[in-house]
Parts: structure tokens; sequence; C-alpha cells
């Protein structure tokens, strides 16, 4: 409580208000779903078992993307600000860029005609799409803690894990986050084109509805994702929120 208590005003307004505007809106989705008047094809793509099977499948997309998008971007953010790898800062992310720049459904496409269809391929895709807010705000964070405190922490005798684990990733960690929740977001948004390779999520009910011309599939689809991507933008800011340590603004 004292955390969310200090927390700036905006994160105490999101972490209030989000939760409230999503619950509305899957209620008023709910209401429309058990009154409205579906065919054949909109009934079934569109029962409560199917919308929780397409959910569960995006959220493991999105969950194992994330895992090892924090996994690695964050220890090659660490090794690029170590001395003697600073140098390749600037190529490295250079190529993040250019890796991000590309449309994903290109890179999705591009990878399922070279490995194939399925689950493993979108998540390969996913995570090169969502590795550089994760990098870029590790590399900055960690640039961003001043050296007098880093000399400071070595005069009391740490040695250099101990400066980075005690002192440097404390001091980053709000920005880390920031890029982790960028991460998220993102990925729940891009996540929708996985189906476009037979990995199953909520893409597959907007796929369905450009395909068959159904507005109520396509639309129920676009708000799902649109809901889901909300949920783990609050879940990040409340984690940020959390790990945040004492003191820091």
């Amino acid at each position: 409580m004292n955390r969310l208590r200090n927390a700036t005003r905006e994160d105490r307004l999101l972490l209030i208000g989000l939760p409230i505007f999503v619950g509305l809106l899957l209620i008023g989705w709910a209401i429309w779903r058990s009154n409205a008047s579906l065919d054949e094809i909109e009934t079934r793509l569109l029962t409560w078992q199917n919308i929780g099977t397409l959910t569960w499948e995006h959220l493991l997309i999105v969950v194992v993307c994330a895992v090892l998008v924090v996994g690695t971007a964050v220890p090659v953010g660490i090794l690029l600000t170590r001395p003697g790898t600073r140098g390749a800062i600037g190529p490295v992310l250079g190529v993040a860029n250019a890796g991000q720049a590309a449309p994903v459904v290109g890179v999705i496409v591009l990878l399922a005609l070279l490995l194939g269809f399925g689950f493993w391929v979108a998540v390969l895709a996913l995570t090169l799409y969502a590795f550089l807010p994760v990098l870029a705000n590790t590399v900055t964070g960690l640039r961003g803690v001043e050296p007098s405190l880093i000399e400071a922490a070595r005069g009391m005798g740490m040695s250099g894990t101990q400066v980075l684990l005690r002192v440097e990733l404390p001091i980053a960690i709000p920005v880390i986050m920031t890029g982790v929740r960028t991460a998220l977001v993102l990925l729940v948004g891009a996540g929708a084109f996985a189906s476009f390779i037979d990995a199953g999520g909520l893409g597959l009910l907007i796929q369905t509805g450009i395909l068959m011309f159904r507005f109520s599939i396509l639309v129920s689809g676009a708000l799902l994702v649109a809901a889901l991507a909300l949920t783990v933008e609050w879940v990040g800011r409340l984690l940020e929120v959390i790990v945040k340590p004492g003191g820091l603004a």
C-alpha cells in the first residue's frame, strides 16, 4: 500500500482506472454477446469456450515471448554497459532498431516460409520484434546510474557483481520495467498476427472476420485484443510500482 501511495499521480490513476474500464468493456461485450442475433458461423466462433481457448493461446504466446525477451535482452544490455564492450552499444542497438522497424507481419511470414508454421515460429518472430524496448531501456537505465555511486560502492569493497546487483540494477529497475511494459503491450498487439501461421490466439477472430465479412466477429476479436493489451499494461504498471526501490521518485 505504501508503494501505491508513493506512486505518481498518473500511475495511481491508471492502476485504479484501467481495471474498471476493462471490466466495463468486457461486461458490455458479454451483454451484447448474450443478446445478439448471430448466424451459425458467428455463434460457433463466439462461444464462451472458443473465446476462452483463443484467449489462453494468446496469453501463452505473450508470456513465453516475454520470458524469452527479458531473459535475453536484460543480460545483453548488462553486458553492453560493462567496460570493454561499451563500444558495441551503437552497432547492437542499430541492428535491433532495424529489426523492429520491419513490419511484424512480414517477419512472421518470412520466418514461417523459412522454418514452417506453428507456435514456436510465432514465438521466435515476436521475441525478435519485442527485443529492442527491453534492451534499449536496460542500457539507458544502467548508463544513467551516477558514476559517483558506483565509485562509492567500489570504495566500500564491493565486487563488480555486488555493485551491479546492489547498486546499478536497483537504480535502473524503473527504466528497465518501462521497457518491459512496452514490450508486453507490443506482444499482445502483434500476437494477433500469430494466427496467420496457425499459432492460434485471438487474431483468429480478426482474420476470420475479415475473410468472411463477419463484422461482429472482427469487432469482437479487436475488442478482446484491446482489452487484453490494457490488462497487460495494468499488470506491467503494477509490477513497475512494486519492484521500484523505495526512495526513488
